[in-house]
């Protein structure tokens, strides 16, 4: 057996990062204390989610990940409470802005960066003014609690980059967000299909994910303002919710899992052995076209 426990975690941001940095401290020792092995905070928790506008002030909150606070801060606590950590933060590489996460192992070694691959763009989520595409490509690592893939919001959309993490080897799949109401829309709520479209990566790559989302009531720059709605869970390799959180309230979420086990499931269920990876060709394509993959041409 080779069990780990796995937490989400969720809270209201404020507009000071040390009153926010402080939080979410709190939050991962609780999660520690709860036997936690990878503890998960939400997307970008230094703040509240500046992207509701486009403010060129606002582009000077991305930093460099050598020395930044947030990471330092966890690296600390990752290595006191022997834990992994992965930070998400505002990324400054050279001229470009990233929206990148930081994988910390439990003996608080930054084991590499991975960058947003998946950029979104609309009312409230003005993501393409602030961070470039990720240059990364999706990416895996063997931390002291398991082999993790870590996608960040808008990337869990996309069954591509779970499927690609599970096929690089992940045992568990990680997604910080940041995702509340719409602007253009107050009467859609999409909590409920977020949740089901990862609970299908769960189910369908036969492993647990956890999502951690924010929880309050954030103004924007003008007359505008985003309610997140939380609902943070972790989902079994199935992809039936095994802890969730509410919709208002801070949260701490924890599920343990044997990864032996799960493995054994994996390899017995066979949706790994009779994939035909010559067949889709096109999902490589923007337009869907597959010439000379024995699809449309």
């Amino acid at each position: 057996m080779r069990n780990v426990t796995l937490a989400a975690l969720q809270t209201a941001c404020t507009p000071d990062r040390e009153t926010n940095l402080s939080a979410m401290e709190r939050l991962v020792r609780e999660a520690a204390g709860r036997g936690a092995d990878i503890v998960l905070p939400q997307e970008l928790f230094e703040y509240p989610y500046f992207c509701q506008d486009e403010a060129p002030d606002l582009l000077l909150r991305a930093q460099a990940a050598e020395g930044h606070p947030a990471i330092v801060r966890m690296q600390a606590l990752a290595a006191e409470l022997g834990i992994v950590i992965p930070v998400s933060f505002y990324e400054l590489a050279g001229q470009a802005r990233f929206n990148s996460i930081a994988i910390i192992d439990a003996d608080g070694r930054n084991l590499g960066i991975y960058r947003k691959s998946h950029i979104p763009q609309g009312s409230g989520y003005q993501e393409k003014y602030y961070f470039s595409p990720g240059d990364t490509g999706f990416r895996v690592w063997d931390t002291k609690a398991g082999r993790i893939g870590v996608g960040i919001c808008w990337d869990q959309w996309f069954p591509e980059t779970a499927r690609a993490m599970a096929l690089m080897g992940a045992e568990m799949l990680f997604f910080p967000t940041a995702i509340g109401s719409e602007l253009l829309d107050p009467s859609w709520d999409s909590a409920a299909h977020w949740q089901r479209v990862m609970q299908g990566h769960a189910g369908a790559n036969l492993m647990p994910l956890v999502a951690s989302n924010r929880i309050g009531t954030e103004p924007g720059r003008g007359d505008t303002e985003l309610v997140f709605y939380g609902s943070s869970f972790i989902a079994d390799a199935t992809g039936a919710k095994v802890a969730e959180a509410d919709r208002t309230q801070e949260a701490v979420l924890t599920a343990t899992f044997d990864l032996d086990a799960l493995a054994a499931l994996r390899a017995s269920w066979g949706v790994f052995r009779d994939r035909r990876p010559e067949l889709y060709g096109p999902i490589a394509t923007l337009d869907g076209s597959a010439v000379g993959t024995g699809g449309r041409g």
